[in-house]
């Protein structure tokens, strides 16, 4: 694998950071090597550092595509921050011109409206879509349809869970003092519980109000992140659905501050999602 004269973009969302590739004109990085340069192009020491990489591809049901890879190689379905990062990345680079863009990605089509601040572009507002909280869709080993405030014992301790997925799976656990939660003990042991077949990504949430709230995360694939976009929009979807949420809410996350707006698809919930993105800088492996 020679990555030699790579070139790249690091970019993050409310701390939340990438390596963003341009494969809208050709393949890069030949399919094969796409895990294991991922895994190098993460790496904080060796590498660029990020939380992901992420590739700019053809499409030909959308204005452009999106593919993501984990720190581990793995390929995930859509990152929330991620996707700001990228709509930043095309505009800026010109690959579309456009303030208003569709993205095809794993997890489905996502449309993307920008804000701009002195010609500058500032905020990003994604239609993150519809959330499913059927357990076969987490996909979780239950008997219940739904897993909604359910018990699960994690380490000789039973908490209370919502699953959910919104392209990617989510556990989403409020705690009444989120600084007491131990997130790299038990961000680990509910990303690989045995009734997660795939894994999941994981969300301990403090509620200030109806309308704010503070989250941490443990992401699967990554582990502990300043921000996780479907992470934050599977939180305001929950919290909405227990009634803890009203329609728009504000969450503070790590890195950053995401805002929400809650809407009804039929009798599925989905969200609005609106937060910034930053370019660092543009380079190029030696």
């Amino acid at each position: 694998m020679d990555l030699k004269g790579l070139k790249f973009s690091k970019m993050h969302g409310i701390g939340n950071d990438f390596v963003i590739i341009d494969e809208s004109k050709k393949e890069v990085i030949p399919e094969a090597d796409k895990p294991e340069a991922c895994k190098f192009l993460c790496h904080r020491n060796f590498g660029v550092g990020g939380d992901g990489v992420l590739f700019v591809t053809p499409s030909q049901k959308a204005d452009i595509g999106y593919r993501m890879f984990n720190p581990d190689g793995s390929e995930a379905e859509m990152c929330g921050n991620g996707i700001r990062c990228f709509a930043d990345f095309v505009y800026r680079k010109k690959i579309l011109k456009q303030d208003k863009m569709t993205v095809e990605t794993k997890s489905g089509i996502k449309t993307i409206e920008i804000t701009f601040k002195e010609d500058e572009p500032a905020l990003f507002k994604v239609d993150m879509g519809t959330a499913s909280f059927k357990t076969k869709d987490i996909p979780m080993e239950s008997d219940k349809e739904e897993f909604i405030e359910g018990n699960l014992q994690i380490l000789d301790k039973t908490y209370s869970l919502t699953a959910i997925n919104i392209g990617n799976p989510h556990a989403i656990i409020f705690v009444e003092d989120i600084s007491k939660i131990d997130i790299d003990k038990l961000g680990p042991a509910i990303e690989c519980h045995e009734i997660f077949p795939e894994k999941i990504n994981v969300h301990f949430i403090q509620v200030i109000s109806k309308n704010e709230a503070i989250m941490r995360t443990w992401e699967r694939g990554a582990g502990v992140t300043l921000a996780c976009g479907t992470g934050a929009t599977s939180t305001a979807i929950s919290g909405y659905k227990l009634g803890l949420f009203d329609k728009h809410v504000l969450l503070h996350l790590p890195g950053g501050d995401l805002e929400f707006d809650i809407y009804n698809n039929g009798s599925k919930l989905g969200s609005f999602m609106k937060g910034p993105a930053k370019l660092v800088f543009d380079g190029e492996i030696q």
